[in-house]
């Protein structure tokens, strides 16, 4: 189906997103340092390569790895993929990264004939795994159309915000909604339950007004449960808000509550917390009152 695909960065979103691209029936190499993960998805139909060879006879390269410095290696370095592939080929980072350096990438990649887009997604695991990712791209129009198929393939929303770094501009902006969002929801029920009403009570009562949010029904039950397996990590979303600041603080842009999240964020993680799913920020609230939040005190998280 179409032209052949690589990709490189096979995590907790990559390898499902890759398998997606299976089922769409992509011609798809990967490459990874797991051999399990090799070994799932040649398992799934797709071909195996070593980094450096897998931008070889590929049109199409997505990346899915975990920040800035990462991406520029992976494509440019000793081994970078982009060293071997060839002019009129794109770049697709899916990566969220700091607009600056998806600039900087991309004006790199330029030189070598190479077109990218930044296109970060939202939407977590469980989003990864059924297709129905966003997609928040930045690019020239005729590459993202070159390139729309592709993404659908793992989403249900695919939108052009602009040209390169406006993708991640646009995913800095959903992190800064979602961290506020998931921070405030835990001082909800820790206000609940320290007042003594039941906080699966009150979810339930607000999730249909104004209050209710995509954030209510994926990470408050999480919250009340205790589950912190990742869906998105608290490291991650550090990381995405260090991003968020570095940006704020080049433009000028006010973010006095995105700093405040992620001094939150940041404790977390120096205790230990970082590889848990970011609506273990409950667990900060649990940390100062002593309450185990829907739960009895004692009572084994799930």
């Amino acid at each position: 189906m179409g032209e052949r695909l690589g990709m490189i960065g096979l995590g907790i979103m990559g390898k499902p997103m890759a398998k997606n691209l299976l089922k769409a029936g992509y011609d798809l190499t990967v490459a990874a340092r797991r051999p399990e993960v090799l070994a799932e998805l040649e398992a799934a139909g797709a071909r195996t390569a070593d980094q450096a060879a897998l931008g070889e006879g590929c049109g199409v390269v997505l990346t899915m790895l975990p920040n800035g410095p990462q991406v520029r290696e992976v494509l440019l370095g000793e081994r970078g993929v982009a060293r071997r592939m060839a002019p009129g080929s794109v770049v697709v980072d899916m990566s969220s990264i700091n607009p600056v350096d998806a600039r900087e990438i991309a004006g790199e990649l330029e030189n070598m004939g190479i077109e990218m887009l930044d296109a970060p997604v939202s939407g977590g695991e469980p989003k990864a795994i059924d297709g129905t990712l966003s997609f928040m791209v930045g690019g020239k129009a005729a590459v993202f159309e070159r390139c729309r198929p592709i993404l659908e393939a793992m989403g249900s929303s695919v939108v052009r915000c602009g040209e390169v770094g406006a993708g991640n501009t646009t995913k800095l902006a959903n992190q800064i909604i979602v961290a506020c969002n998931i921070q405030a929801l835990a001082e909800a029920v820790t206000l609940a339950q320290k007042a003594g009403v039941d906080p699966h009570v009150v979810l339930d009562a607000i999730r249909g007004g104004l209050a209710g949010s995509a954030v209510l029904e994926a990470k408050g039950p999480m919250m009340l449960r205790g589950d912190d397996k990742p869906g998105f990590k608290i490291e991650l979303h550090c990381k995405d808000l260090n991003n968020v600041l570095d940006c704020a603080h080049a433009v000028g842009a006010p973010v006095p509550m995105t700093a405040a999240v992620q001094e939150v964020l940041q404790w977390l993680r120096a205790n230990g917390r970082g590889g848990a799913d970011h609506s273990a920020i409950a667990q900060y609230y649990e940390h100062l009152t002593g309450l185990a939040l829907g739960r009895e005190a004692g009572e084994e998280k799930s």
